[in-house]
């Protein structure tokens, strides 16, 4: 009896401290009770405990994962601080404590919805109070919980009958699929093995029949949350055992497992062969050489030779096993035979060795390509193809290959998306499988695209300015001395695009006012490299890269620039050199016309019909103005102006000074009538007509007769004769 009273002491013992937590007595506790409420059904922390861990807990049924309860918390003293709910992250707390008075006294009222109750762990409700004094800890009291449920799971086999060697799936319902605890393992040394899967929303039992005859399977299904036994006193993961008979037959061929489903087919497994652990046939003979082929009638084509060589303890044959042909588990069996009678049937996969034909590599945007080419920086599709790529494991030496929903995995072609490091430091990636160099690889090319030319500048005078800004003609007034091009190595990179060397000829073509070719040159070795800003400036080293600027007058012959007539034009296109990219260029070019002003000459012309006027008449002439003359001759020094937006374009006046000799070609018998010699300044219009070979300009101006010494005016047409 004494035993026994100590047996109950030590049972009872839990459940004494459980409810002694629960009186108000206990110093430190700071909730007397709880309860939770789901739908109709009452749970008391005094009442519903059991041990999980030897810890108490709350124990609560449910049927949902979201269940909503509903909490009422009775402190364990009278006139405390007011309680809190400490928050979580495995429920939702929708109504914050609330204090209430009913028949147990005062309580606290509170509403929470649980977050997956199924696959929530170490659940518990943190109730904390502020303390009695300044300085003093926060008091906190947990509550353990344990969420069960009522679990079942049923088998409903329509067809009882197995065969050695061959999986059956049956499909397995339960009210709960979730809770169901799912394996990938077999079960070993059972006359049926099984595991359970949980496969496309629905739960399957996988079974596996080793030995012939009315055989009894039992599954022990296990939970992921727990249930009540024995009144709601004991916690179990175990659902009740779920047995079902059935008849295994022998299949007409045993079925031999092998300990290796993978085999490739290379020059030592096809003459020395590889090692392999059989289940041994009972029939097999040691030392002897068994054929096997992918058909059971005989003549079937050799796949591989299987010789014996001992005996292990565990009821299996180590072989040597020497292969000659590819074959998959999917496409048939393989039947061991002896004298051309098939024996037993085994499966597995001879795949040919993993052997690389081509690579390709795929650019953002474009298309395959077989160059191997890629850039710093720059993300790829790299596609393998050749032979038994699928199970190979690929490695791109010193680049990130990136996950892809598009990758494309199969025996003929693999695809991987890799990336390629902006500071790489190496010429070629190689391409590894397990370890050893494939003996393929990725070149690494720096980047080679044309940049726009903004960063060509060319000066002829005046402060430097990009080529690409200057569209059109452009009208420089002053002399030339040179025209020189520089170049700003620091705007080709950036930190988010690369460019690389830019390879760019000049074409120079200087011509006169007339367009007539005076000199050609084309320079196209011009390389110009990014500066050390670069990430990659350290890789475009080059004896070739263009160092300071290009003088114009450096490459033209006896033709300088500063020594080109008026209204000469200097052309210059600088563009890319199509034969180092594989897109197209960019092309400036500039067009600088030597614009003058002015423009001052000798002319010689005839004006004829001019009217003149004498000042300082003397007295007795009655009329000093002279009748319409005949033709004269005139020489004067004169100025002409130009349009000063248009290319050597005269405007239709000029002024000059010189010697008009009047009516030089005067047809009067009296040969001296009217005949004199002016020192003139004239002013002459003449037509717009540019291309008019006779014009009939209109003149005046005055001057100085030498034969009187008088000052006249004069006005009046004239004859230009255009040749």
């Amino acid at each position: 009896m004494r035993h026994l009273a100590l047996l109950l002491l030590l049972l009872f013992t839990p459940f004494a401290a459980a409810v002694a937590q629960s009186g108000a007595a206990e110093p430190g506790l700071l909730v007397r009770d709880l309860a939770l409420r789901t739908d109709t059904t009452r749970y008391l922390l005094s009442r519903h405990t059991v041990l999980v861990q030897n810890e108490p807990s709350l124990y609560f049924y449910y049927r949902q994962e979201d269940e909503t309860a509903e909490l009422e918390v009775y402190p364990a003293g009278r006139g405390s601080r007011p309680l809190r709910l400490v928050r979580s992250a495995d429920f939702l707390l929708l109504d914050s404590l609330t204090a209430a008075t009913g028949p147990a006294g005062p309580y606290y009222r509170a509403k929470v919805r649980f977050k997956e109750l199924t696959a929530a762990r170490f659940l518990r409700l943190t109730f904390s109070q502020a303390a009695d004094s300044v300085g003093a800890p926060v008091r906190t009291q947990t509550v353990s919980l344990l969420p069960v449920t009522r679990t079942t799971l049923e088998l409903r086999a329509a067809d009882q009958e197995l065969f050695v060697g061959e999986e059956k799936v049956f499909e397995l319902s339960s009210n709960n699929l979730k809770n169901i605890r799912t394996t990938a393992d077999w079960t070993k040394g059972r006359d049926i093995d099984y595991r359970i899967t949980q496969e496309q929303g629905g739960l399957r039992l996988h079974v596996l029949p080793n030995a012939t005859g009315t055989r009894l399977l039992t599954v022990q299904p296990q939970t992921e949350r727990p249930f009540l036994t024995d009144n709601n006193r004991r916690v179990s993961y175990a659902l009740p055992p779920i047995r079902q008979e059935f008849t295994v037959k022998a299949s007409r061929l045993r079925f031999l497992s092998v300990d290796k489903k993978e085999i490739t087919l290379d020059e030592v497994s096809r003459r020395k062969g590889v090692e392999l652990i059989l289940d041994n046939g009972r029939t097999f003979d040691l030392k002897r050489t068994y054929r096997i082929e992918e058909q059971e009638e005989a003549g079937g084509s050799l796949v591989a030779e299987l010789f014996t060589r001992q005996y292990l303890t565990n009821d299996r044959v180590l072989c040597w096993l020497r292969v000659y042909n590819t074959h998959r588990q999917t496409d048939s069996y393989l039947y061991i035979k002896e004298n051309d009678q098939a024996k037993y049937i085994t499966n597995f996969n001879i795949s040919p060795k993993t052997t690389i034909t081509a690579v390709s590599v795929r650019h953002r945007g474009g298309d395959w390509t077989s160059s191997p080419n890629v850039n710093p920086g720059e993300t790829v599709d790299v596609r393998l193809e050749g032979e038994s790529l699928a199970r190979a494991r690929f490695h791109f030496e010193d680049v990130q290959v990136i996950p892809s929903d598009s990758s494309v995995r199969s025996d003929a072609a693999v695809v991987y998306r890799v990336q390629v490091p902006v500071t790489i430091d190496k010429k070629r990636i190689t391409i590894f499988n397990a370890g050893q160099a494939t003996g393929y690889s990725l070149a690494v090319r720096e980047f080679q695209r044309p940049h726009p030319l903004d960063f060509v500048s060319v000066t002829f005078g005046e402060a430097p300015r990009p080529v690409t800004r200057l569209n059109g003609p452009v009208l420089y007034d002053r002399t030339v001395s040179d025209v020189v091009f520089g170049f700003n190595s620091g705007g080709i990179d950036s930190d988010k695009q690369l460019f690389g060397k830019q390879y760019l000829i000049f074409d120079i073509r200087t011509q006169n006012a007339k367009g007539e070719l005076i000199e050609l040159r084309t320079v196209d070795n011009v390389v110009v490299c990014p500066d050390d800003n670069s990430v990659r400036a350290a890789f475009y080293q080059d004896k070739q890269c263009q160092v300071g600027n290009i003088s114009l007058n450096s490459l033209l012959g006896a033709r300088k620039t500063y020594a080109l007539d008026d209204w000469s034009t200097i052309i210059v296109t600088v563009r890319h050199n199509p034969a180092q990219y594989q897109e197209a260029g960019f092309s400036q070019k500039l067009e600088l016309v030597l614009q003058r002003r002015v423009k001052f000459d000798i002319d010689i012309s005839f004006p004829a019909g001019l009217l003149t006027k004498q000042l300082n008449a003397k007295s007795g002439e009655s009329n000093n103005y002279t009748a319409f003359s005949g033709i004269s001759l005139a020489t004067l020094a004169q100025f002409s102006f130009y349009h000063p937006t248009k290319i050597n374009k005269l405007r239709p006046y000029k002024v000059g000074a010189g010697f008009v000799a009047l009516n030089a070609f005067n047809l009067n018998p009296n040969s001296t009538a009217g005949r004199d010699l002016g020192i003139v300044v004239l002013g002459s219009v003449y037509p717009t007509r540019s291309d008019a070979k006779l014009t009939f300009p209109l003149y005046l101006g005055g001057g100085y007769l030498v034969s009187t010494g008088r000052l006249f005016f004069l006005f009046g047409p004239g004859i230009g004769v255009r040749l």
